[in-house]
C-alpha cells in the first residue's frame, strides 16, 4: 500500500514561526491573497484566548458536531479534539498550508527573525527541522547565532526582508507550488467486456494498430508513465509486454475500479484517464486538456454536449480526487460522473464536441471508421 505524500496538514505545508502571532497571520493574509486564484489555500492557527472557553452553540448541549450553513462560508465545530488523521482528511483539498509556527508544527518552515521574539524562537529551535526561508525584521540585520547552528545551510536559503520583500516571499512559495506538482501519468482503460459491441473495443485496429496501444502511445507525450489498465490477471497477458499495465484491485467496479486502482498504484500522481471506446480524440484534444490541467480542482474534465454532462473518461483527475472518489464509494456510489457532478471541477468546453464520440455498438463503428479514414485521407493529401 502507497501512501500518500503528507505532513501534519497536507501535501505542502509551511510553518511560519519567530514573529509576532499579528505578523504572521498579516503574511499569511497576504501570500493567501496573491495564490487564492491559482490554488487552495489554507491556514491553520491556535486561538490565543488562555481561559477555558465553553463550546460554541449546540456543543454546550452536547452535541458532537454542529454545522451552520453562513451566508458566505459553511462552518463545523467540532467537540472532540482533531487527530492527526482528521486533519488531513479535512485539509485534503488544500494545496497549501499555511500554519502559525507558534503554536502548530509543519513539515517546512520560514522562520522569521525578530530582536523581540529572540527567546521564543530559541525555545522552538529543535522545530526547525526543515527551514525553507528566512525573513529579517526591520530590528535586524542577519540570523541569530544559535539559528546559524540549528540551520547550517542557513546562507544557501532565500532571505528578504519581512516588510518590502512580500513579491520575494510569494515568489517563493509559487515555486515551491510548481516545483511539487504533481507528476501526470496515463491511463487507458481497457478492461471493459465490450458487451454491446460483441468485439473487445481495446483491440480495434482504427489506424494501424490496436486502440489501446495507439492510446497508450498518445499520451505518452503528455504523461510520464503510462499504463493500460486490465480487469484481471487474464487480460494483462494479453497485452504486449512492452507496455505497462495495472491490473483492477478494486474489482467488479468498472472504470471507476481503473481509476481507484491507479490510485492506489500511485496516490502522488495525477492521473490522466481516457476510455478507449473515444477513438476520435487526438493529439490537439490531449495538448488543449493539459493545457489547461487545473491543480486547484479535483479534476479537470470537458462538459459533454451529448450528455449535458461532464465527461469522466476523457478526464486529468488530481491526487486530491482519490479520498473523494473513496468517499463516494463508501456511500455506495462508483459512477464518475456523479464524482465530477458533486465536487469542485474544472469543466472545460470541448474544441470540437465530434472529438468525443463514444463507439458502443458496430453500427457507431462504422460511421466512426469513415470519420478517421476520412482525416487520414486528408492528412496523406497535404
Amino acid at each position: 500500500m502507497v501512501r500518500p505524500i503528507a505532513g501534519k496538514f497536507g501535501r505542502n505545508e509551511w510553518a511560519i514561526v519567530g514573529g509576532t502571532c499579528t505578523a504572521i497571520k498579516l503574511l499569511a493574509d497576504k501570500v493567501i491573497a496573491a495564490l487564492a486564484i491559482e490554488y487552495n489555500c489554507a491556514y491553520a492557527d491556535t486561538s490565543h484566548n488562555d481561559d477555558m472557553m465553553k463550546p460554541p452553540g449546540r456543543l454546550t448541549s452536547g452535541a458532537a458536531l454542529e454545522y451552520t450553513d453562513q451566508i458566505n462560508f459553511s462552518q463545523l465545530n467540532y467537540k472532540a479534539p482533531l487527530t492527526l488523521f482528521k486533519q488531513r482528511e479535512l485539509f485534503a483539498q488544500a494545496d497549501i498550508v499555511l500554519v502559525n509556527g507558534n503554536h502548530q508544527q509543519a513539515q517546512a518552515q520560514v522562520v522569521i527573525v525578530d530582536i523581540n521574539k529572540r527567546s521564543s524562537l530559541e525555545r522552538r529551535v529543535g522545530q526547525l527541522t526543515n527551514v525553507r526561508m528566512i525573513l529579517l525584521a526591520d530590528n535586524v540585520t542577519e540570523p541569530f547565532d544559535f539559528l546559524k547552528k540549528a540551520v547550517p545551510n542557513w546562507h544557501s536559503l532565500p532571505i528578504f526582508r519581512l516588510n518590502d520583500g512580500l513579491p520575494h516571499i510569494i515568489n517563493f512559495f509559487r515555486h515551491e507550488l510548481l516545483q511539487n506538482e504533481p507528476q501526470l501519468n496515463g491511463l487507458v482503460l481497457a478492461g471493459g467486456k465490450s458487451t454491446r459491441m460483441g468485439i473487445d473495443k481495446g483491440t480495434v485496429n482504427w489506424r494501424g494498430k490496436e486502440q489501446r496501444y495507439y492510446m497508450a502511445d498518445l499520451l505518452k507525450e503528455f504523461c510520464k508513465d503510462v499504463f493500460i489498465s486490465c480487469r484481471d490477471v487474464a487480460q494483462q497477458e494479453e497485452i504486449d509486454p512492452q507496455y505497462n499495465t495495472l491490473t483492477d484491485t478494486f474489482t467488479g467496479l468498472g472504470p471507476y475500479g481503473g481509476i481507484l486502482s491507479a490510485f492506489r498504484q500511485n496516490p502522488n500522481a495525477a492521473w490522466l484517464v481516457i476510455a478507449c471506446d473515444l477513438p476520435l480524440v487526438d493529439e490537439q484534444l490531449l495538448h488543449h486538456l493539459t493545457d489547461h490541467r487545473s491543480v486547484k480542482h479535483v479534476a479537470t474534465a470537458y462538459h459533454s454536449k451529448a450528455t449535458d454532462f461532464p465527461e469522466p473518461l476523457i478526464t486529468i483527475w488530481e491526487p486530491k480526487a482519490y479520498p473523494v472518489i473513496l468517499q463516494f464509494l463508501s456511500q455506495g456510489y462508483s459512477c464518475p460522473r456523479k464524482v465530477l457532478i458533486n465536487s469542485d471541477i474544472s469543466l472545460l468546453q470541448v474544441p470540437n464536441a465530434e472529438s468525443l464520440s463514444n463507439v458502443n455498438t458496430p453500427e457507431e463503428m462504422d460511421r466512426v471508421k469513415r470519420i478517421i479514414h476520412h482525416k487520414l485521407a486528408q492528412s496523406d493529401a497535404s
